[in-house]
């Protein structure tokens, strides 16, 4: 079995709401569930030792829309969100990775020594992520204490806008250029990050905002749940251009198994071949390199192809990325090892 450390997961959003319904979080991820992607039954048995778990404010406003006749959809994106009550459900949900933590269900990590020693262990290796920053003030205060409580890698922005920039809605097809880029304190963050050591995630923000933190940032460029825009073009897939630039930052874009962001046809349909993610793999690493592609799941947030269902089926995807030829340590590579070096290089390790 090849280990999987994946670059975005939502399983804290799907605990979350589990609490808030007055399920038990840490006995969903350590006993396991029905419902979602993500537990740690389903992770072991699919090789998915770890990956990066995102504190991630809904937004209850958003109704993706259906295609036309033609295909085309455009959703608005989502109205932008309140500082204090996001503060509120991120610290809720940083509490639960901490739980789950102190329970021995999953191990909180802030090194990649910790993420491989996790590994070897056979435990969930865990980082805190946050998606869409609504919940940091505006003067970063806070910053420090979630980077305290074990937060190691931040998206400026989701598919909404707000104090520190501006996302890209959910729209086929259509170019990542949709609107501004950072803001002034979206600039501060990015160098807030740089010298704290958090990873900085560009997957949802627009075209000019990539460009905004390329010129910023002393980071490698990430893009830890994004595809190929010249296979399927969403708004949220990675122009060649973006590509060239994340290879020359010596980044990496995970792929999203997402299937509206890997399909010809952008639709929302679980019968999705793995073929379709074989062929962004194949035209990434084509593009970037090797070194420079990894895998960013979007379990609990997505859609995936029924072939591979959840966690469980995670190896399905790994035969697959074999059999198209990648093995040994290129597989190692896709599966892990790149993730880790990148990791490495944004926590100055």
């Amino acid at each position: 079995m090849e280990l999987v450390f994946d670059g975005h997961n939502d399983v804290l959003l799907r605990l979350w709401r589990n609490m808030k319904a007055g399920g038990d979080p840490i006995a969903e991820f350590m006993h396991g569930t029905p419902n979602g992607h993500i537990d740690g039954p389903r992770a072991k048995a699919g090789g998915l030792a770890g990956g990066l778990c995102a504190i991630y404010i809904p937004s209850g406003d958003l109704i993706l829309k259906e295609p036309d006749a033609d295909g085309r959809y455009e959703t608005p994106l989502a109205a932008p969100l309140d500082h204090l009550p996001s503060v509120t459900i991120a610290l809720e949900k940083a509490a639960i990775a901490l739980r789950l933590d102190r329970a021995g269900a999953w191990r909180l990590c802030r090194s990649t020594a910790d993420i491989r020693k996790a590994m070897e262990d056979g435990i969930f290796a865990a980082v805190m992520h946050m998606e869409g920053c609504e919940a940091i003030d505006p003067d970063l205060g806070n910053l420090d204490v979630f980077y305290a409580a074990g937060l190691r890698s931040l998206g400026p922005v989701w598919s909404r806008h707000n104090i520190f920039g501006h996302g890209v809605p959910f729209a086929f097809p259509m170019s990542p250029d949709t609107g501004p880029g950072l803001t002034d304190l979206g600039f501060e963050l990015v160098r807030a990050c740089n010298r704290l050591g958090i990873l900085i995630d560009l997957s949802h923000i627009t075209e000019k905002g990539f460009w905004d933190v390329a010129k910023t940032s002393d980071q490698p460029l990430i893009a830890s749940h994004s595809n190929a825009h010249a296979l399927t073009p969403v708004a949220r897939n990675l122009t060649d251009r973006q590509l060239d630039a994340v290879k020359e930052s010596g980044g990496l874009v995970g792929l999203n198994y997402a299937v509206t962001m890997l399909r010809d046809d952008g639709r929302d349909n679980v019968s999705t071949p793995l073929s379709d993610m074989i062929r962004h793999v194949d035209h990434m690493v084509g593009r970037m390199g090797i070194d420079h592609v990894a895998l960013g799941s979007d379990f609990d947030g997505a859609s995936i192809p029924e072939e591979i269902h959840d966690a469980g089926g995670n190896q399905n995807l790994v035969a697959a990325l074999r059999g198209a030829g990648y093995a040994g340590e290129e597989l190692k590579k896709l599966c892990r090892e790149n993730w880790l070096r990148v990791l490495g290089k944004a926590w100055h390790e």
